[in-house]
């Protein structure tokens, strides 16, 4: 899962995913394309929102993306165009490139939707991107299921 910071929108991504995931099986991570939060916990916004929905991201240290990630996972989602572009860049082969999605493609498939970045949003945002990054976990989490058993 990456954002640009790695404090709000992907640490929720990361926590929804896992939750909806056997641990034993897959593992999920998150990074920001820029190196700001790098050590940092996610947002309290975000850790509050999560909290709410029973899940747990306190513990997660913001990290930045690294072409090494390209070798980790076999799945690399983004929360907007921004994002996909800069990771794109990175890519040194088709392989590594067409491992990079948009996230919300797995809802709205080909409109490249982005999750909105809450962090200088209205109150209530953090909120509005939890409800996104579920619905479209819930989504990940069954095709991986389904394709990983």
């Amino acid at each position: 899962m990456v954002c640009l910071g790695n404090i709000c929108r992907s640490p929720l991504a990361e926590g929804i995913l896992a939750s909806k995931l056997p641990k034993d099986k897959f593992t999920v991570d998150s990074a920001g394309t820029g190196s700001w939060h790098i050590g940092n916990s996610p947002d309290e916004r975000s850790i509050a929102v999560a909290k709410k929905n029973k899940i747990s991201i306190s513990n997660q240290k913001g990290r930045q993306f690294s072409t090494t990630d390209f070798d980790a996972f076999d799945y690399i989602y983004v929360m907007d165009n921004s994002n996909y572009q800069d990771v794109v860049k990175l890519a040194k082969n088709q392989q590594q490139k067409e491992k990079v999605q948009l996230i919300l493609n797995e809802l709205f498939p080909n409109e490249k939707v982005d999750v909105p970045d809450p962090y200088f949003g209205l109150p209530n945002g953090f909120e509005i991107v939890h409800n996104m990054l579920d619905e479209v976990c819930e989504i990940i989490a069954k095709k991986l299921i389904e394709k990983h058993p």
